[in-house]
């Protein structure tokens, strides 16, 4: 049987609020809970609806150590069981698509004001709406549009639409929050050579750099 434990109130409150933006982004969402080396804490992973990992890191544990399931059903374990210690639903393990990067070390990129990645997405929001496709929703080759460059000594990185709409998505910039708290927050860029992050003031999302190939037999 899966068993997390989250022992402070108001980290359960902080995984509640991840989960439930996953589930409002998509209804069929699936989060996968994965403890970290350091003891006590865990990770919350989701995929997004714009093909955009999202993670928020909590002070808990899970048994077994890497279990995905249901948002709704870790959502409604989280707001409406409550208690320290809860079930929160069979494994879905087979619903997980995504690689998740490997442990090493993220090397630093650039700092950018978060409300200038706010100003960025709003303005690409504008375009998505005279862009929608038949299906209502934006093509890909506008998501895959970069919209910010950022550089260092060993990296120079395209920041595609899609990686902000998920980081405004999940509500990890504090927009529209209530609070003012998020005036003056930088949004961290870091990068390996498969993988670009970009870590907020309430979480990151990932994204692969490079397309893996096919395999071919």
């Amino acid at each position: 049987m899966t068993e997390l434990r989250v022992a402070d109130a108001a980290e359960r409150e902080n995984l509640a609020a991840f989960v439930a933006r996953a589930v409002r982004l998509d209804g069929q969402a699936v989060v996968r809970l994965r403890q970290r080396e350091t003891p006590g804490v865990l990770d919350a992973w989701t995929m997004t609806p714009f093909d955009v990992l999202a993670t928020r890191g909590v002070r808990g544990e899970i048994e077994p150590r890497d279990v995905t399931v249901s948002g709704n059903e870790l959502l409604a374990a989280l707001t409406v069981a409550g208690g320290e210690r809860m079930d929160p639903g069979p494994s879905r393990d087979l619903l997980w698509r995504s690689d998740l990067p490997m442990s090493g070390t993220w090397q630093h990129v650039d700092d950018l004001p978060a409300s200038v990645v706010s100003e960025v997405t709003e303005r690409g929001v504008d375009v998505v709406r005279d862009n929608v496709g038949p299906q209502g929703t934006p093509p890909a080759s506008l998501l895959d549009q970069p919209v910010l460059t950022v550089s260092s000594d060993s990296f120079d990185l395209k920041v595609q639409l899609r990686c902000l709409f998920a980081l405004s998505g999940m509500g990890f910039t504090g927009e529209g929050s209530g609070d003012d708290a998020a005036a003056g927050d930088v949004v961290r860029v870091s990068a390996t050579e498969s993988w670009l992050r970009m870590d907020a003031r309430y979480g990151a999302v990932l994204r692969r750099r490079h397309a893996l190939l096919p395999l071919v037999f």
